[in-house]
């Protein structure tokens, strides 16, 4: 299935944090209802009722990448995401070290790396996301959607700036 230019967007906003990405996710993959098994992590913070999924960027210059020593990650531009070659693969973790976003993971029973391979382009984080906190989308459409929350935070500060300078 052809993914190029298809990646996760996540509104961390609409996240309830009932972690259910990550049990299908682990499902999916591993056969068990483990979360640490899961390639994409919910973090919280309970205090301030926050939770943000945390998955792999899929970068097109990734560190993960660039740090291996063996060449076992590599960009597979038809699919559009970073893999992992597992015959290759050492188990050194350079790639956890270096990854900015926290996205690779470390299997301590089958001692191998791990990270989203976005379920070969059917995302099951998305498809059980009852709340649509997790999409998988054109790349476009992210930068599509920042610009006009961005318009709007304008909008709305030049109205207020515009009342506040009224009432002086």
């Amino acid at each position: 299935m052809e993914t190029s230019g298809k990646v996760l967007m996540i509104d961390y906003e609409k996240c309830t944090g009932c972690r259910l990405c990550e049990l299908v996710c682990a499902v999916k993959h591993d056969g068990v209802s483990n979360p640490m098994r899961s390639r994409i992590r919910i973090m919280k913070w309970e205090s301030e009722g926050v939770y943000i999924p945390m998955s792999c960027q899929q970068c097109e210059d990734a560190p993960c990448m660039k740090g291996c020593p063996v060449n076992a990650i590599s960009l597979n531009t038809a699919l559009g995401r970073v893999e992992i070659d597992y015959d290759t693969c050492i188990g050194c973790r350079t790639c956890v070290a270096v990854c900015p976003f926290g996205a690779m993971s470390f299997n301590t029973l089958d001692r191998k790396v791990f990270k989203c391979d976005l379920c070969d382009g059917d995302p099951q984080c998305v498809r059980f996301c009852e709340v649509n906190a997790v999409s998988y989308v054109d790349a476009g459409d992210i930068s599509l959607k920042k610009k006009k929350t961005a318009a709007h935070r304008l909008s709305v500060a030049g109205k207020e700036a515009a009342t506040l300078q009224a009432a002086q």
